[in-house]
């Protein structure tokens, strides 16, 4: 036997005799241990689909990546965006905020976050964007609550929720005392109007105003209400009233509100001054007497009515004129247009101070003249006692 063949250094092959190998039969290779425990070559992979390869495909997965990282990334943003914007602010401390009229969005969050009432008028800005409301802001002044987030600082501005200021002007004050107290109010913006509204044509109430508003604004508004009132109280009128237009009817307003502040008089006091007019008689108001002398400026507190103030001859001087004088002589309130539209019926045609703040009413002149000497008794008796108290005061500095 072969050595070679024997230590199997060459496979031996063996073949079958001619016509015995089926089809399907192949050809036996016998090896050697060694060779057998040999481990086979690997089956190299298939080679990579030319698609694979190709760049497009590469960068617009890149592209996929990038868009899915973006939208995480926009995601974690509005989220942290939303909490800040939702979250307590940085205020410890209720705080008022004044935005001015044709503020910006930029300019308001600016300001805000400088009064340390919001934390970032960055994050300020894009909220408010995000939820429609950038040129929504009303103008005025606002009060935060302490800890406000931004979310309730933007619903605040845009509901125009502002601290509201009152101006009060009293019935019976002129125009030109009602403009000089609009005019020093420092809450208000704006040059006074060059036209000054007609005796008696603001409203006596008090105003409610947002700082900034102009005295433009509120004066004009004023005069709205006034002449709304008017115009109700005058088609509402008792059909017999002797007053020829609604002129007529606010001057005689004017009056009876200068005469008394009583409001169950009011009613009584314009049916004497009815009467009269029916009458022909002479108004006789001590009022009128001071419009004449002074106009809308008004007597000082400590000028008397001297009886050369009587005599004096003006437009209106109701104890030297027959009827109504040109105008109003003040600003008329809502209860005295009415008690002038439905005055009381009575036959009075007098009345006088009582001494307690309201009047006493005489239909004859009889009784007025005692009513009359009644009060000027009640004055003499002050005068006296005033004179009293002053001496009695001056005594222990002269000790």
């Amino acid at each position: 036997m072969n050595s070679e063949n024997h230590f199997g250094r060459r496979p031996l092959s063996v073949d079958h005799p001619a016509g015995s190998r089926g089809a399907g039969d192949e050809r036996i290779i016998l090896q050697s241990p060694k060779q057998a425990l040999r481990p086979e070559a690997a089956v190299a992979p298939p080679g990579r689909a030319r698609a694979a390869r190709s760049q497009v495909v590469v960068f617009f997965n890149f592209l996929i990546t990038l868009v899915v990282l973006g939208m995480v990334g926009v995601g974690a943003a509005l989220y942290y965006g939303k909490k800040r914007f939702e979250e307590p602010g940085p205020s410890v401390l209720a705080a008022t905020h004044a935005v001015r009229p044709g503020s910006s969005l930029s300019q308001i969050a600016t300001s805000l976050e400088s009064r340390n009432i919001i934390s970032n008028s960055r994050i300020f800005q894009a909220g408010v964007r995000i939820y429609g409301h950038e040129s929504d802001f009303k103008a005025g002044e606002y009060e935060f609550k302490a800890g406000a987030s931004m979310k309730d600082v933007m619903d605040i501005l845009v509901t125009g929720r502002a601290i509201l200021h009152p101006l009060t002007v009293v019935e019976g004050m002129t125009v030109t005392q009602a403009l000089q107290r609009i005019e020093e109010n420092e809450l208000l913006t704006g040059e006074m109007p060059e036209e000054v509204p007609a005796e008696g044509m603001l409203v006596a109430d008090t105003q409610k105003f947002s700082r900034g508003t102009t005295r433009a604004e509120l004066i004009s508004s004023m005069q709205a209400q006034q002449r709304a009132i008017i115009e109700e109280t005058w088609a509402n009128r008792r059909a017999d009233l002797p007053l020829k237009d609604i002129n007529e009817f606010v001057t005689l307003a004017s009056i009876v509100e200068k005469e008394t502040a009583v409001p169950n008089e009011r009613s009584r006091v314009a049916g004497v001054f009815i009467n009269r007019l029916r009458k022909g008689m002479k108004l006789q108001s001590d009022p009128t007497i001071i419009y004449g002398l002074f106009g809308g400026e008004g007597k000082p507190s400590d000028r008397p009515i001297y009886r050369s103030d009587i005599d004096k001859l003006t437009p209106y001087n109701t104890y030297q004129i027959v009827g109504l004088p040109p105008g109003p002589i003040a600003i008329p309130g809502r209860a005295s247009l009415e008690a002038v539209a439905n005055p009381s019926v009575t036959n009075d045609l007098f009345f006088v101070a009582d001494g307690t703040g309201g009047h006493v009413f005489a239909e004859t002149l009889s009784e007025h003249n005692a009513n009359v000497r009644r009060w000027r008794e009640i004055e003499r008796q002050r005068a006296a006692e005033a004179a009293k108290k002053a001496e009695e005061a001056q005594l222990p500095a002269q000790n």
